[in-house]
């Protein structure tokens, strides 16, 4: 039987004093509200009545018992209600894992607008570049730039990452011309050290692919901190585009070999693959690839 069924027929029967009371209450028939009470006896191995002729009443282990039921149920209806309540409402905690540089330039103003719709939501960002476990990391949604592997995961395309390389003017005035990709062989170059491999880049052109391995005179998991590098003069980088536009529109940094075939990443909204998502998850993911789309 179902423990915490019979648990709630203990408490009822308690209440009301009388196994027919009950039945009459939960429309069911006598004879199945006292199966359930003989079960649970049995289950705890306790008496948790005394019958009498015409009249119940509680044995003292029955009333310590009643006792913790009561709590215990009154718990557990309240937790349903709540869960209820997610399911229907957009509100409660949302947990994400975001990329650093992702977080700051293009996370901000959507995430600032959907709360401004829905204030009864809190929000937990854990900025990170490195893929983390929702699961055990308790993460409703992580945004990842990668091709995605059969995980158990669900994702949505949210956006594709142009990869550009660029370098400050100042080093390209120092240094020889790069006229192709190979040139970079002869360069000093920035790598992101989440790439697999780090010192491995690859270049399209029509239906040549070519790949390049460059010299690392920096290598980080900041992005942040390899476009700073470059905009120093120390050396060439590959990020994407939203990330250094504006630097490279001011003058700051100079995009190079712009003539090979741009590699695409594309970026994600991975989740838990659940049915009973809370709403302020669906509604999250729903808000934020519209907002994309209209980019």
């Amino acid at each position: 039987m179902d423990k915490f069924a019979c648990l709630k027929v203990f408490c009822r029967v308690s209440q009301l004093g009388s196994f027919t009371a009950a039945a009459n209450e939960l429309n069911t028939t006598q004879s199945a509200i006292s199966k359930k009470i003989a079960w649970l006896e049995k289950e705890v191995g306790i008496t948790l009545f005394h019958r009498h002729a015409r009249a119940i009443s509680l044995t003292p282990n029955g009333k310590q018992y009643l006792a913790i039921a009561q709590e215990l149920t009154e718990r557990i209806d309240s937790f349903e209600s709540q869960l209820r309540q997610e399911q229907a409402s957009v509100s409660g905690e949302l947990k994400l894992s975001v990329p650093s540089a992702f977080s700051v330039r293009l996370l901000s103003e959507p995430l600032s607008n959907f709360l401004g719709q829905h204030p009864d939501v809190s929000v937990d960002v854990s900025v990170s570049d490195k893929f983390v476990d929702l699961v055990e990391g308790n993460v409703d949604i992580a945004i990842r730039a990668a091709s995605l592997k059969d995980s158990g995961l669900k994702a949505r395309w949210l956006m594709d990452n142009e990869l550009v390389y660029f370098a400050s003017p100042d080093y390209l005035e120092r240094h020889d011309p790069i006229l192709s990709a190979r040139d970079l062989t002869e360069h000093s170059c920035l790598t992101y050290s989440l790439s697999t491999p780090s010192n491995l880049w690859r270049f399209h052109n029509g239906t040549d692919s070519i790949k390049v391995k460059v010299k690392e005179q920096v290598k980080s998991d900041s992005p942040e901190m390899l476009v700073q590098m470059a905009k120093l003069g120390q050396g060439i980088a590959a990020m994407p585009k939203w990330m250094v536009e504006k630097e490279i529109k001011d003058g700051k940094l100079t995009q190079i070999l712009e003539h090979y075939q741009t590699i695409k990443l594309p970026m994600y909204l991975v989740y838990k693959d659940s049915e009973h998502q809370p709403q302020r998850i669906r509604a999250f993911i729903d808000f934020l690839v519209q907002y994309f789309a209209q980019k």
